[in-house]
């Protein structure tokens, strides 16, 4: 088992020190284990986020998940990556942050529309957000800069119904999603969450019928928020579900060279 979206306590909404979830993993049997907490910016205005670790804390974060490769590199592999939004403003910066930090890997994670600044978050919201939710989503893959794309049915939180608008749209999703080749992740915590709320949210089954006509790349995500979060069974009945669709499974992230990204746009 690997799994490469791992929340830390300094996004504020998920608890366990960085060593408690190394050693559930390794008790629960994993060979992988990818940090990716909910990355900084620096922002051009004076906000302050409030689910997201600030850019004093990144050394911190990045400091004690290389100790922990280290100490505990006969038992399991860590790695140390980002969970990132698409935020236009900001992109250029993400880049060079992710080369002079030697990021590992993106995680693409469409919270918010434009910047958290604006204080749309796409998980509640008014319906007139769902197509600038698409849309980013899909800007946000072009960049090439990620290496999965997580909870992409993220807006079905809002308790909205499927549309043939949305069948359209997810499915150029999916197409750009296999073109770029960026795994699709199949997102644990939110099918924990659809048995509190009561109705569907995410993985949504109409999504994955798509990905399964296009035959796209399907990684597990536990999106863990707690050292419980990496259950082991959780996971595994994750793969029984993505096993009844055709899609390509895997459990490896692809690295991105983001110096490569940015000699490229220097000269595009």
């Amino acid at each position: 088992m690997k799994n490469y979206h791992t929340h830390t306590y300094r996004c504020r909404h998920a608890k366990g020190s960085d060593e408690d979830y190394v050693k559930e993993a390794i008790r629960q049997g994993y060979s992988t284990l990818g940090f990716s907490d909910h990355t900084c910016w620096r922002y051009k205005s004076a906000y302050q986020p409030y689910m997201r670790m600030m850019e004093n804390q990144f050394d911190d974060y990045q400091n004690s998940i290389l100790n922990l490769k280290e100490k505990y590199q006969n038992q399991i592999e860590i790695q140390c990556g980002l969970e990132a939004e698409y935020f236009p403003e900001y992109m250029e910066w993400l880049l060079d942050f992710s080369i002079d930090k030697n990021i590992e890997y993106l995680i693409f994670g469409n919270h918010f529309h434009l910047t958290d600044e604006t204080g749309v978050y796409f998980g509640e919201c008014s319906s007139e957000y769902i197509q600038p939710y698409i849309d980013t989503v899909k800007e946000g893959l072009k960049t090439g800069m990620y290496s999965c794309l997580a909870h992409p049915e993220l807006i079905f939180i809002n308790g909205i119904d499927w549309t043939p608008q949305l069948e359209e749209d997810y499915y150029e999703i999916c197409k750009l999603a296999k073109k770029m080749d960026i795994p699709l992740e199949f997102n644990v915590y939110g099918f924990k969450k659809t048995r509190q709320f009561g109705f569907t949210t995410y993985p949504q089954p109409r999504f994955w019928e798509i990905a399964s006509q296009l035959h796209n790349k399907a990684i597990i995500g536990m999106d863990a928020h707690s050292p419980k979060g990496l259950d082991k069974d959780l996971f595994n009945k994750a793969g029984d579900i993505l096993s009844h669709y055709d899609v390509e499974i895997v459990d490896q992230l692809k690295r991105v060279d983001y110096k490569e990204l940015k000699k490229n746009k220097m000269h595009g």
